[in-house]
């Protein structure tokens, strides 16, 4: 049965067709019915996941590239950094 929410919440999604591996189809199968949800749901919550870990790490490194282009930006070598922390 669709409530009222189920209808809004369809409205603001779209389709897309995905190639799984025949594996990774049959565990999201399994999952699926494990947990009495659908495999569209479980797909689309892993893809939320995945898109948050990647877009975090990309806007990391992207800030640490605009720090090391920055003017002030300095640089310490490798070497004697390594070295100091083999001190401590």
């Amino acid at each position: 049965m669709c409530t009222m929410e189920d209808n809004e919440k369809m409205a603001h999604t779209t389709t897309m067709t995905v190639r799984l591996p025949v594996e990774v189809a049959a565990r999201l199968e399994g999952l699926a019915r494990s947990t009495d949800r659908t495999k569209s749901f479980l797909a689309g919550k892993a893809i939320e996941e995945y898109l948050a870990a990647q877009e975090w790490q990309v806007h990391a490194i992207e800030g640490a590239l605009q720090d090391a282009n920055a003017h002030e930006a300095r640089f310490v070598d490798h070497a004697y950094v390594v070295s100091k922390r083999l001190r401590s």
